[in-house]
């Protein structure tokens, strides 16, 4: 089993790396194109801004790479905003595998007390239980989150989460899965969905 992590600017990569170790798994971290063709699995994790983001994969020719995967893919947090059509951070045009989903600015207005960037634990509600990433028996467990920009509920959307309004903690299309959440960091919750992924 080879498992790749994609290497770029926007990478939250020694968590990751971490978590992977914590269930048995050495992952490659990698921005070579073959390397990344010939993994049994990639992730695509991400911390940082989108339009920045897009502008390095671009310059690099990663986009074309990363859309091209037919083994399982994963986007972590930027990495599955990355994955839709485009993000209301920075305007940037994104990679359309999600397509038709546009990810957007959380607003508290008129609500204060809901703080952005959402920041800590909550819970996720499994909306497809066949999606084969997240458990069923996962529904209403919690998971860790930072992030200011969401991706809205879409025919991709496998798992939800409520903060100022309901949004997509999870997608899926095909082989590509995503979640705005951080498994790496979610504890034992997110190492079952880590190993999940590991086992498609």
């Amino acid at each position: 089993m080879s498992v790749a992590i994609v290497k770029y600017n926007a990478g939250n990569v020694f968590s990751v790396m971490c978590a992977m170790k914590r269930i048995g798994v050495e992952a490659l971290v990698t921005d070579d194109p073959e390397a990344l063709r010939r993994a049994d699995k990639v992730i695509f994790p991400g911390v940082g801004e989108a339009a920045s983001a897009m502008a390095y994969l671009r310059e690099h020719k990663l986009d074309e790479v990363i859309t091209g995967l037919t083994q399982p893919v994963l986007g972590i947090c930027i990495g599955m905003q990355l994955l839709c059509s485009g993000s209301e951070e920075g305007q940037a045009r994104c990679m359309g595998v999600f397509s038709d989903v546009e990810v957007r600015r959380f607003s508290n207005a008129g609500r204060p007390e809901c703080k952005i960037p959402h920041t800590g634990w909550d819970t996720i509600s499994v909306t497809d239980a066949a999606n084969g990433l997240i458990d069923p028996a996962l529904d209403g467990s919690h998971v860790y989150y930072v992030h200011s920009y969401y991706a809205p509920l879409s025919r991709f959307t496998i798992a939800a989460t409520t903060y100022l309004l309901p949004y997509s903690a999870a997608l899926r299309r095909g082989n590509f899965y995503g979640t705005q959440f951080h498994p790496e960091k979610s504890g034992s919750v997110g190492e079952d969905i880590l190993r999940k992924f590991i086992e498609l």
